[in-house]
């Protein structure tokens, strides 16, 4: 069973089919949250980047049926992962740095330049 169908039958000119055309492309084309006029009132849908489509042509009993179909899930995707990701390229990243001994004040330590090796075998 379908939540929601809506059909509209009804004779139009060659201008209002176009005008119909125009409205719903260019609520396709800004997508999000998109209104479309129909003539009998305002149509708002919510338009996903991407959707499926299919056209159909059938030419038959002296007529031509052309139909221009999308389909996409009612469904909003989840952004978590997305907000995360983004999270992560607005916060500079942090080198993780070993701590550095503390400094004694008894003077046995190193000098900056000296290296200490291990003792070899004689």
């Amino acid at each position: 069973m379908k939540d929601l169908k809506f059909e509209q039958k009804r004779s139009l000119s060659r201008l209002e089919a176009a005008d119909q055309l125009t409205a719903l492309a260019a609520a396709l084309r800004e997508g999000g949250e998109a209104e479309v006029e129909l003539g009998f009132g305002t149509l708002s849908l919510r338009i996903p980047d991407e959707l499926r489509g299919e056209i159909e042509v059938e030419i038959g009993n002296g007529e031509i049926e052309l139909e221009v179909e999308f389909k996409w899930p009612t469904a909003r995707p989840r952004k978590a992962p997305a907000r995360a990701a983004a999270g992560a390229e607005k916060a500079p990243k942090r080198k993780t740095v070993p701590a550095k001994p503390a400094r004694s004040g008894t003077g046995t330590g190193r000098s900056k330049g000296t290296k200490r090796s291990a003792a070899k075998p004689r």
